[in-house]
């Protein structure tokens, strides 16, 4: 992935919510609590774009592929989705490495690529 922009510019807490601004959106992600931030492969993130872009919101479950086999392993014991026969999650982003760097990472290339709005869901104002 090539990294033209999205530099990391401020990262920290704010409530329960661990927020990562880089030049091209504000990522605030919904840690566990005590979870370790570079382990982390099961997440919900909401993303804002910057207001050079357009200020819009976005959503994802971010889920890592180890995340997914261990997921579909226990529901193939539990009986759920068809004894694990399939996942599915309707704003689910699967990435191959853990930790809210890559996750943040693959954010911006997804908006650098144009994939952003075809994989996220957008989140309207009511």
């Amino acid at each position: 992935m090539t990294n033209t922009g999205g530099k990391v510019t401020d990262q920290g807490w704010g409530g329960p919510w661990y927020r990562v601004r880089t030049d091209l959106f504000q990522a605030s992600f919904l840690p566990r609590v005590g979870e370790d931030l570079d382990a982390v492969c099961n997440i919900d993130v909401e993303v804002r774009l910057t207001a050079d872009a357009d200020d819009s919101r976005w959503s994802a479950t971010v889920f890592t592929l180890a995340e997914v086999e261990r997921l579909m392993e226990r529901w193939s014991h539990t009986g759920e989705e068809l004894g694990g026969s399939f996942f599915w999650c309707p704003d689910g982003l699967i990435v191959r490495e853990p930790g809210i760097d890559n996750m943040t990472q693959v954010l911006v290339g997804l908006l650098e690529t144009g994939e952003f709005t075809q994989i996220l869901q957008q989140l309207h104002d009511e």
